[in-house]
């Protein structure tokens, strides 16, 4: 899946550079992350109220869902608060943008627009501001108007749901990806690679010796740390190695800090750290 998505990267940015395609590339990918997380909790949450489509329907069944049952949506975000912690309105799903992209549709963009400005807003708190910050819907490396831009986001939509269409969902498949494009978008951005991204050797190593008893480095890994900070976080990938050494119940809390509003939202949009990782700027 990873070097299917850096392919398509590649082959989608055109003239464009690699440090202003990824902003791109990285967000959509954390839009249908958030989207399908959001989607299996409501399957979940509304149980055989939950509709069921025909194939051929390239509709979600959430956004069938909130057409069929309006006076019922209040309950249900407020049940979803509580139990995922966020909320996406069904227009705003990746598979409703990916359904406008197939479709050419001259509302992407502004769809896009709207949803990023609602995830960022409303969908938990404040907690996502500046999530989508360095996204330049309207940039005129997009296309220099409206509808060029609008076909080109068509394009580069419908061809990244074409390519993951067939993969697993699961965050760690995802996230894997994702922590290969960031490396790869790295390696073509030269020195600004490293406002953002530790190499993956690197980091192992930093990682084992975070992990090892200082008091007694021969009984090898702690079996517990209390809490874990990087001062310059980046995009996280550092703090993920070491959660993953330690496993899932091997940290108590870990903290972030990263001042470059760029690595900020990588830092937000990694997996694993959402909603566990403070980030201060």
């Amino acid at each position: 899946m990873a070097r299917l998505l850096w392919g398509i990267a590649d082959q989608l940015r055109g003239a464009m550079n690699a440090d202003d395609f990824r902003d791109y590339m990285l967000s959509f990918l954390f839009l249908r992350y958030l989207s399908d997380n959001y989607e299996l909790a409501a399957n979940k949450e509304l149980g055989v109220d939950y509709p069921k489509l025909e194939e051929i329907d390239k509709r979600s069944p959430l956004a069938v869902w909130y057409e069929k049952n309006t006076e019922d949506i209040a309950e249900f975000e407020k049940q979803m608060r509580r139990k995922v912690h966020y909320v996406i309105k069904s227009e705003y799903l990746w598979s409703s943008s990916a359904e406008l992209a197939r479709t050419q549709d001259a509302d992407l963009l502004v769809t896009l627009q709207n949803g990023f400005k609602y995830i960022e807003n409303e969908s938990f708190g404040d907690n996502f501001q500046g999530l989508f910050s360095e996204i330049n819907l309207n940039s005129e490396k997009l296309g220099k108007n409206h509808e060029d831009r609008n076909a080109k986001l068509c394009n580069i939509i419908s061809k990244i749901a074409e390519g993951i269409a067939d993969f697993s969902t699961d965050s760690d498949v995802l996230g894997d990806a994702y922590e290969y494009l960031i490396g790869e978008f790295a390696a073509g951005s030269g020195k600004k690679a490293g406002e953002f991204y530790t190499p993956q050797q690197l980091s192992n190593i930093l990682s084992e010796i975070v992990t090892l008893d200082s008091q007694e480095p021969t009984t090898g890994k702690k079996k517990k740390l209390n809490k874990v900070l990087d001062f310059a976080c980046g995009s996280g990938s550092l703090l993920l190695n070491v959660r993953h050494k330690l496993g899932a119940n091997g940290i108590g809390k870990i903290y972030g800090q990263e001042s470059n509003i760029t690595t900020l939202t990588l830092s937000l949009k990694e997996r694993d750290l959402m909603f566990r990782i403070r980030i201060s700027r």
